[in-house]
This record gives C-alpha cells, structure tokens and sequence, in this order.
C-alpha cells in the first residue's frame, strides 16, 4: 500500500505540474498576447487569471538522540486557480482548488495528511455596481483512500465517497476584487457515496445500500481576500448550508483559512486550517481506551498544516 500512495502522489503532483505550466511564462507573450492581458487586467472585459502552486517540506533526522523522538518527513502540496471573465453585465467566475500531502514518521509506512480537489464555477449578470444575480454550482471531493488506523485498516472514504455537488440559485454581493458574498434560499446539495462498502454502511449520511442522498436547503458562501503586509496574504472562504428537510437548525460549516508569507521570489511560510461540521457525519471516539471506537456522533472536524517551500504564480 505504501508504494501505492507514493504512485498516487507521484501522478498528482503531475497534475499540479501540468495545471501550473500550462500557462505562458512572461518572456514569451507575444504583442497579441500583451494587448489581451491589458484587456483582462482592466476589470471590465475579458479573462483575469490566476495560478497559484505551493509545495512545503519538512523533515527531521535524529542520529544517537539522548532525548528520544523519531525520524519524520512530510510533503505537501497545494494549487489554487482563478479563471474569471468579464464583459459588460456579465461575469462568470471559477475556481480550481487542489491539495495533496504525505507524512512518513520512524518506520511507519507514509500516511495521507492532506486530500481535497474542488471545483466552483458561478456566473452572475449585474444588477448593479455592486450586486449580481447569480447561479453557482460546486463540486469536490478527494483523490486517494482514506484509512482507519495510520498502518491500514479499513477503508473509511475514497475517491468519490463522499462527493459533493451543489447547485445555487441567488444573489451575490461583490466589493472589488477581494470580498464576495453569495446568498441562494433556494439550493439542491447531493452527497455521492460510490464505494461499496461506506454505501451499504450508510456512511456520510446516506440510507445504507444507496449511492446517493439529495437534500434542498439554503446556502452562504463567503470568500475574502486581505494584503496584510508586504508579502502576506490571507485567503479564507466559508461555506454555510441549512437543510430544509431534516433539522435545517444544524447547518453545516465548512470554514477555510490560508496565509502565504513570502520569503523571496520563491520561498514561502505558508498556513492553512480547515474546520468542518456536518450533523450527518458520525465520527467515532474510543471513550474507554480500548483501541476501539464505540461513540459514533457527530462532531467537529479541525485540520492545520504549518509549511516552509516553494511557492510560484503566475497571472
């Protein structure tokens, strides 16, 4: 299985790769080229991109350590892509969102710390300076299995398992380039459970032996974007949904914060936390430490990943 992981990582950070280089470096944009980038640069027509690649190691190596600890070595990566396009009333915004990490501690096998791809795809009409009607759909889930134990074990999500698709009819409400605020009380979310087995357990909320669950509710999201200093971004996106159908008083949260600290042209500090709260997830707790789960509820989750590496973009 470890060999497996690693060929995961190895074809997703292709992918990164691909997505990232895909795109003209400066030194060869013709006269053409530079015309349509002063178009899109302008904020009213045309395309404005952007790419962003992150790559962050760390390690540690202990020889004869009368303190005790074991060797480690983790690797993540992350691409985050804006591709939007203006003209006249019109505005169609997207978003690619990907991430991948590994963690290898002593002699353990290398675990997964990080899985996620996420695609956003909104397109509003103007109603006025500052206010679109506006239609979104949204879809993510993860690359590789998810394990139980950090050796194995069973198999707790896959790719596909879960998915998730939401669809959204409403209002967004924009200032500048930086904030954006969507708001739809009219919103269709389907969970996608498509492994066998987390189907048949009725995992992630899902009647057991179906692939799928539908739910209508209402829908927030929430995105933000702040120069704090010279050289320090800070990104952070919020997701809010309410089921109209079933206990629409627990509303899931999905809440993301990113800063980028740039060191040089290249070198970063970067971080990321995620905090997730969905009421139809039952996550199991050893109460009696017995190496055995036997509390299932839901409860929140919280993910934090501190990192120093490469980091590149390009508009």
């Amino acid at each position: 299985m470890e060999s497996l992981i690693f060929k995961q990582f190895t074809t997703i950070t292709l992918l990164f790769s691909a997505l990232f280089l895909s795109h003209p470096v400066q030194s060869q944009v013709t006269d053409g080229e530079k015309h349509l980038r002063n178009i899109s640069l302008d904020g009213e027509k045309g395309w404005k991109t952007e790419n962003n690649l992150t790559i962050s190691f760390s390690q540690v190596s202990l020889t004869n350590w009368s303190a005790g600890g074991q060797n480690s070595m983790s690797v993540n990566g992350r691409f985050n892509g804006f591709y939007n396009y203006k003209k006249q009333r019109m505005a169609w915004d997207n978003q690619v969102d990907l991430g991948y990490g590994l963690m290898k501690q002593g002699k353990t096998i290398w675990q997964k710390t990080d899985d996620r791809f996420e695609v956003m795809s909104k397109l509003g009409y103007r109603l006025n300076e500052n206010l679109n009607g506006a239609a979104m759909l949204n879809f993510k889930s993860q690359f590789t299995p998810g394990y139980s134990k950090p050796e194995g074990g069973e198999v707790i999500s896959d790719l596909f398992a879960p998915a998730y698709l939401l669809g959204a009819i409403g209002l967004d409400l924009k200032k500048g380039e930086n904030f954006t605020l969507f708001a739809s009380p009219l919103t269709a979310k389907t969970t996608f459970v498509l492994n066998d087995s987390l189907s048949n357990a009725g995992a992630y909320g899902v009647d057991p032996g179906k692939k799928f669950r539908a739910e209508v509710g209402g829908y927030i999201r929430v995105m933000y974007k702040l120069d704090v200093m010279k050289n320090v971004t800070m990104q952070t996106k919020l997701d809010l949904f309410s089921n109209y159908l079933k206990n629409p008083q627990y509303v899931d949260v999905n809440w993301e914060v990113f800063v980028l600290m740039k060191i040089n042209k290249y070198l970063s500090l970067n971080i990321n936390t995620l905090m997730i709260y969905d009421h139809d997830i039952e996550i199991g707790k050893d109460t009696n430490d017995d190496g055995t789960a036997d509390s299932f509820k839901p409860r929140i989750q919280f993910k934090e990943l501190v990192g120093v590496g490469l980091s590149f973009t390009i508009k």
